[in-house]
């Protein structure tokens, strides 16, 4: 790869990969790997997640993450999708006064991070409003206007980013499924297809709340409960986290992490009323975990969100 070009997540001697749960391969690109656990009465299929998914003429299917040749290019198209998940989370009711957060890694400098302004409304966010910080905390660029982010974010992000180099993209924010379901310290059930995505060590339970995060060792804490394979995350009396190789896919498994447990609180209720739950099984919860979980597939998932935004704001975000 000649100077100056780069792939859409590229950090340094760090090679891009799947975040697959511990017992899966992850030596192949994301765009590459091959859906090869055979569910029952169904053909094992050998095609990437986009290709199995999409339905018309040969060879075409719904495009995944972008290339780009520039980093300038790259970093505005990420500032862009920031914001217009800002306007997303917005729309969906995710916002709760000033919490909540993403950052997303610079391409060309792996150290630096892009962060949301801090007070900054969700519905008004632009990709101007985005800071670049560096792990010393130091603003480094970006917004001239108002650079200011939330410390208890910074720590929370930064100890993910350190320990996590397979991940471009950490979400956070006080969704009101993701906080009532965290209360219990308990991981999603496998009750619906697509909770499936969190399969394994796809997710995880932070069973602890050690307060507003000020320190270092509170984000250390929840980055180690993670893992490494982790996608997803509940921190109990908090709310969710959720990992990427791009933000749109974070921030598309932020919007299903929340709906799974909007669905596990209806589902507790009901059963609560002697109404038996049936779960997925092992077997189909892992043929679901590899046909949804692809960071392509969860990124053009996204993209349904993006276009939404973009028509009815005429793009104003992308500013």
């Amino acid at each position: 790869m000649s100077e100056g070009q780069t792939m859409i997540f590229q950090t340094g001697n760090i090679q891009e990969k799947t975040n697959y749960p511990s017992n899966r391969s992850t030596n192949m690109a994301p765009s590459a790997i091959p859906i090869a656990v055979e569910a029952p009465d169904q053909t094992t299929m050998k095609k990437t997640a986009l290709e199995t998914l999409s339905l018309g003429p040969e060879g075409v299917s719904l495009p995944g993450v972008p290339r780009f040749v520039e980093f300038s290019e790259q970093r505005a198209w990420i500032k862009q999708h920031m914001a217009a998940v800002f306007r997303h989370w917005h729309r969906e009711g995710y916002t709760e006064g000033i919490s909540g957060h993403i950052s997303v890694r610079d391409p060309e400098f792996p150290n630096a991070f892009w962060f949301n302004p801090y007070g900054v409304h969700f519905g008004l966010l632009k990709a101007s409003d985005m800071v670049l910080v560096n792990l010393d905390g130091k603003i480094i660029g970006g917004n001239k206007t108002w650079p200011v982010i939330n410390l208890a974010g910074f720590m929370i992000h930064t100890a993910v980013h350190k320990a996590r180099h397979n991940i471009a993209a950490v979400c956070h924010c006080h969704t009101v499924y993701g906080k009532a379901w965290s209360v219990f310290g308990r991981p999603l059930e496998m009750l619906t297809q697509d909770t499936c995505k969190f399969y394994g060590d796809a997710q995880a339970v932070y069973d602890n709340h050690g307060g507003v995060v000020l320190g270092p060792e509170e984000g250390e804490k929840i980055a180690e409960s993670l893992g490494q394979y982790g996608k997803g995350a509940i921190l109990r009396n908090h709310g969710l986290l959720t990992v990427g190789q791009t933000v749109d896919e974070a921030a598309f498994l932020m919007t299903s992490m929340e709906k799974s447990c909007q669905v596990q609180l209806l589902a507790e209720a009901a059963a609560a009323n002697g109404i038996p739950k049936r779960l997925i099984s092992d077997e189909e919860a892992r043929f679901n975990y590899d046909a949804e979980s692809d960071p392509d597939l969860c990124y053009a998932e996204f993209q349904a969100y993006y276009n939404l935004e973009d028509k009815l704001t005429g793009g104003e975000f992308r500013d």
